[in-house]
């Protein structure tokens, strides 16, 4: 008979001296024979996503039935039996609470708290006399208590909570979207190399050493070829199908990790301040913002979180998507959002960035949907 596989077993090996791990994803091995025949329960996971600068309220509810066919929504037509639209909530902590509607618009959002009284952060107008300050956010986040919950119930994961941003960029009330406590804000991982060698590196290494794993490293899938060979003779077909589907997955992150910037060329010259600072670039928020979706996604396979969140960007976002978005001449997204609904040729660039967004957030579900977990796969 063979040995029941631990669910939090990992291949591991070895890189320049610094130890790395690569966590598995389900497989039936893991199940006891006497479970197999039964209905398998993957563990239960949730995700917070956000985009800047609100939405088009007039189209957001669709159709579920024609969902493909929706003006903004059409991407997720292939989810549309996984999905549930939300309407008509109202934040009404974020009309009484002190601050701008900025700041409202990121503090109160997943804290459902007003904001603390303090001398931080400038509402309003700042001009000379005019100024009005605050500061925090004031409550927990619904992430935060949720990941505390579940550690309070026994489970406990590599990290209780995965907050992964995208281009972020600087630590103010209008960027914080993630709370441990009321005036304790929870700041994204913006790297996604360095989000790389959390996952995968040894986090008792030494800081160096665990640098020239980041700058120079060969494949991590190569340093633990060894292991996986031997791994791989416990499984059976489909087991062996599933390992090989996951690890073809971490190869293409790090691939893409050489294109924003991460690793490669740049990282290897000796005096940088900021190894793979391609990453703030605003040309590459599209590659940045998918190679921190599949880092989501893999460590939610491997179960080393429960909770996750993807911010792309900050309150105030000015991000220009005309690089990516050709239909939009030039002006910055906030910008596009105080012309009005008076304003068509405004209107139509706010679409097209709001559809823009869609479709990453269906291949986030795509690269969810992917993944198989037994009974079903991980969207499931």
């Amino acid at each position: 008979m063979s040995k029941l596989i631990p669910r939090r077993a990992a291949l591991r090996g070895t890189i320049f001296g610094g130890a790395v791990a690569i966590g598995l994803p389900w497989l039936e091995a893991m199940m006891p024979r006497r479970a197999e025949a039964q209905t398998t329960v993957a563990p239960k996971r949730i995700l917070f996503w956000f985009s800047a600068n609100g939405t088009l309220p007039e189209i957001w509810t669709p159709n579920m039935a024609d969902l493909d066919n929706h003006v903004l929504h059409a991407a997720l037509g292939p989810y549309k039996d996984k999905l549930l639209f939300l309407d008509g909530v109202d934040q009404k902590v974020a009309n009484v609470s002190i601050g701008d509607g900025h700041q409202t618009g990121m503090a109160c959002l997943l804290t459902n708290a007003e904001i603390l009284p303090g001398t931080l952060f400038c509402e309003g107008s700042c001009d000379a006399g005019m100024e009005q300050y605050v500061g925090w956010g004031g409550g927990i986040s619904v992430d935060q208590f949720i990941a505390n919950e579940l550690e309070s119930q026994g489970v406990l994961s590599k990290f209780k909570s995965l907050d992964l941003g995208v281009q972020v960029k600087s630590s103010t009330i209008w960027s914080r979207l993630c709370y441990s406590g009321p005036d304790d804000p929870k700041p994204p991982r913006e790297d996604p190399d360095q989000s790389f060698a959390d996952l995968f590196g040894d986090l008792d290494q030494d800081p160096f050493e665990l640098e020239l794993i980041r700058r120079k490293r060969k494949s991590v899938l190569d340093a633990v070829i060894a292991d996986y060979k031997d791994f791989n003779k416990r499984l059976g077909m489909e087991d062996r199908q599933r390992l090989e589907k996951h690890l073809t997955s971490i190869e293409a992150v790090e691939k893409r990790l050489d294109a924003t910037g991460g690793v490669g060329a740049a990282c290897e010259q000796p005096n940088i301040t900021s190894p793979g600072g391609a990453y703030q670039d605003e040309s590459n928020y599209p590659v940045t913002g998918r190679a921190q979706m599949e880092l989501l996604v893999m460590a939610l396979a491997c179960d080393l979180t429960r909770v996750g969140s993807i911010q792309w960007s900050r309150s105030v976002s000015n991000v220009n998507f005309g690089p990516w978005v050709p239909q939009i001449l030039g002006e910055g997204h906030h910008s596009l959002s105080h012309y009005g609904d008076g304003d068509p040729s405004a209107e139509a660039d706010i679409l097209e960035i709001n559809k823009w967004y869609t479709q990453q957030f269906a291949d986030l579900l795509g690269m969810m949907d992917a993944i198989d977990e037994g009974n079903g796969t991980m969207l499931d």
